[in-house]
C-alpha cells in the first residue's frame, strides 16, 4: 500500500496516492515494505526494522535520494549510500532493487 505522508523535511503533499510502485505527481516512488531480519540501516538512527516505507526520489543530477520511515510515522531517514546513481534502466528498477534489499534485511543500504 502506498502512503501519502508529510515528511520532516517538508517534502510531503496532499495529492492522492498512486498505485504501489507508480510514481507520484512529484516524481517520487513510495512503497511500504516489511524489513527482513537485520532490517535496513539509516544514517540518522542506525538499523530500522518492521513495517517501513521507502521513498525513491530522482534528483536533477542523475542521482536518486533513498529515504525510509517507519510506517505511519512522520520522520524520514536516509539509507547509507544515498544519493546513488540512477541506473540506465531507470528509477523504478532502482526502487524495486532497494525494496528487495530491505525485504532481505541484513542492514540493507543503497546500492553503490
Amino acid at each position: 500500500m502506498t502512503h501519502d505522508k508529510n515528511s520532516s523535511s517538508g517534502t510531503g503533499d496532499t495529492a492522492p496516492a498512486p498505485a504501489p510502485g507508480q510514481a507520484r505527481e512529484d516524481g517520487r516512488l513510495v512503497d511500504d515494505v516489511q524489513a527482513g531480519p537485520g532490517g535496513a540501516m539509516t544514517d540518522e538512527v542506525g538499523v530500522t526494522t518492521g513495517d517501513l516505507t521507502l521513498a525513491t526520489t530522482a534528483q536533477a543530477d542523475g542521482q536518486a535520494r533513498l529515504t525510509i520511515q517507519y510506517a505511519e510515522a512522520d520522520e524520514w531517514y536516509t539509507l547509507p549510500g544515498s544519493p546513488t546513481p540512477i541506473p540506465p534502466n531507470g528509477l523504478q528498477t532502482l526502487h524495486h532493487d532497494v525494496l528487495d534489499r530491505i525485504r532481505h534485511g541484513a542492514g540493507a543500504q543503497a546500492p553503490h
